[in-house]
Order: structure tokens, then sequence, then C-alpha cells
């Protein structure tokens, strides 16, 4: 059995991972929680087995902890993974893994040298559609790629899923739409895992730029917004996130010389000159969708041989992300700094 410890439980995410803990305790037990509000810390340790409310010493501190779960406000985290890898933790991080690119480097350097087990909140990748995707990228099925899109969207300001009354807390999870506390709004906030994909799927970006804006003026920070990325290969591509769509249709799209790929309603759609039968209709011959991204760190941590993000992957993406940010700001393209 592995022993578990949590460093902050603000995020929105919080409980579907304490669920997934409860649900094996035959591997997993939580013995601490902290968070810098001591009753948020009182609330998630009641859903969970004799578990205490410590601090963030006593958890980086205890022997018998070998595991953490990041999950507070992303300001906080530089110093908790630091301090967690300082100690040998293996650790989960909710995304993304920093507010700006200096912060996410320096963790990433923390994790690596200090060798222990590292994942990131990133779960589309598990998506069977997605996989068959980067599979017909990497086998060259739809030759050069020229663009690709993704998009990550759903209602949630518009139905205040944010507000107080909503989630375990009494200020719900208002922090979320604080820049000084998240870093990032609506289009950072569901856009991290769109740039996971991208960057998965393309490579290394050398420039973005966005736009970015708020419909309902409900929250002190963006919620919604559209970028534009050119990749090291030369391939462009468009991310688009937000809080303000009702529905999420046709998530991705890949234009190449040879062939054609997207996704509507969990369904596939190929055409490729390359490929027998691949005429556009729906392509069936998808594998089975992998575990969740906090399922397979579990896994990690119980033995399994399985693919994991690495710090630099998580890295990377955060310094993108801040690329985006100030480009919105300035009105210009910006490169995104680099480790």
């Amino acid at each position: 059995m592995r022993t578990l410890g949590f460093l902050g439980v603000a995020h929105i995410h919080t409980p579907s991972f304490v669920k997934r803990i409860n649900e094996r305790p035959d591997e997993f037990r939580v013995k601490a929680v902290w968070d810098n509000q001591p009753a948020r810390a009182r609330i998630a340790a009641a859903h969970l087995k004799n578990c205490a409310v410590t601090d963030v010493d006593a958890i980086v501190g205890d022997d018998e902890i070998d595991a953490v779960v990041v999950c507070s406000e992303t300001v906080l985290h530089r110093d908790l993974v630091v301090a967690a890898a300082a100690a040998g933790k293996d650790m989960f991080v909710e995304k993304p893994l920093g507010v700006k690119a200096c912060d996410a480097y320096a963790m990433q350097r923390a994790i690596d040298d200090a060798g222990v087990i590292f994942q990131i909140g990133h779960f589309m990748r598990s998506y069977p559609f997605l996989r068959v995707i980067k599979q017909l990228i990497d086998d060259g099925a739809l030759g050069t790629i020229t663009r690709i899109r993704h998009s990550n969207v759903h209602h949630g300001a518009i139905g205040g899923w944010f507000d107080a009354g909503n989630g375990w807390y009494d200020d719900g999870w208002l922090w979320m739409t604080d820049l000084e506390r998240s870093g990032v709004g609506g289009f950072g906030d569901l856009g991290a895992h769109s740039l996971d994909v991208l960057m998965w799927l393309m490579g290394d970006v050398v420039s973005v730029t966005a736009q970015m804006d708020s419909l309902l003026g409900k929250y002190p920070c963006d919620e919604y917004g559209e970028g534009m990325l050119r990749f090291a290969n030369g391939a462009i591509g468009t991310l688009a996130a937000g809080w303000v769509d009702l529905a999420r249709t046709m998530p991705i799209h890949v234009t190449g010389t040879a062939g054609v790929a997207y996704a509507d309603d969990d369904k596939l759609y190929v055409k490729s000159d390359n490929l027998p039968g691949a005429d556009g209709c729906e392509w069936r011959d998808l594998p089975e969708a992998l575990p969740h991204a906090f399922e397979l760190f579990l896994n990690a941590l119980s033995g399994a041989d399985v693919a994991l993000i690495s710090a630099k992957e998580a890295a990377d993406r955060t310094a993108v992300m801040e690329a985006f940010y100030q480009a919105a700001g300035s009105n210009t393209w910006v490169q995104p700094q680099r480790s």
C-alpha cells in the first residue's frame, strides 16, 4: 500500500481525485491533507478515511508519505513542488504546472534532479480518437501536416460552475477566476488541455498570438479566446478555449498533404490517399480508452509500466501558455521562453 498526502485541495478536480483514491482502498491511503485555507483541508479530509489535517512541513517531512497530490492554487505550485521533490516524493500536479515559465522550469529541474515519478493532469491523450490521430500523423498517413486545430470549451461561466455554493467549499472554486492565484482565465484553464494535445501531436512551438475576451463580465479574467501557433515543423495551429460555449463540436481537425482527420461526438473521420478504405467516412477501428491521467499516476505508483507526461513537457506548455497571454496583451506574435 502506498501512502499519500495532499498539498492543497483547492482545485475543482480534487473531489474526483479523492473518489478515485477511495475506490482503491487496498492500494492507497491518504495520511494527511494540507491547504492554505484550513477549512478546505478539513472538508477534504472528511471525505478520506483516517486522514489528518496538518501542515506542509509535516507532509513533506513524513517518511511514511511517499507520494503527494498537488491541487493547490497554481501560484503556490512552485514552493510545494520544489519542497516535495527535495524530499523525494513522487507527485501528481494538477495543471498547469506553473503560472510563469520561469517557475515551471524551476519545478522541472527539481523534479528531474530528484528522479521521482511525476504526472500532470492532462487527460486527453487517453482519448481513443486522439490516439489514432497521433498514429496517423507519426506514420505519415496524412502526409505533411499543414494545419491543425483543437478546441476545448464548456459553459461553466454561463452555468456558474465556479461560484459560491457549488462544490465542496463555501466560496466554490472562485479562485480559478482570480488571475493573481490562477494565472489564467477561461482560455488558459481549458486551453491547457488543448495545448497539451497540439504539442503532443506536433512538437515544439516557435511563436504564438492570441485574442481573449470576457463575454459576461462575470469574473475578473478572460472567459474565452482563440490562439494561433507556428510549430517548429512549419505547421500552423489554432486553439479555441473558454467557459462560454454551449456545445463542444469538432474538437480536433488535422489537415495534411495526403489526408485529413477530424473528430466529432467522439467519432473519428479519416480521408487519406495512403490508407485503403479511408474515404472520409467514420473510422471504426478505435482502441480502448486509456485510464485518466490521475489513474495512470496511481497505476505507476503501484508499479505498472505506463506512459506519463514528463516534467519537461509540462513546463514547455506553461511557457507557451504564458506567451499566449503576453501576445494577447500586446497584440503581437510572441516566442515562448525556453528552459
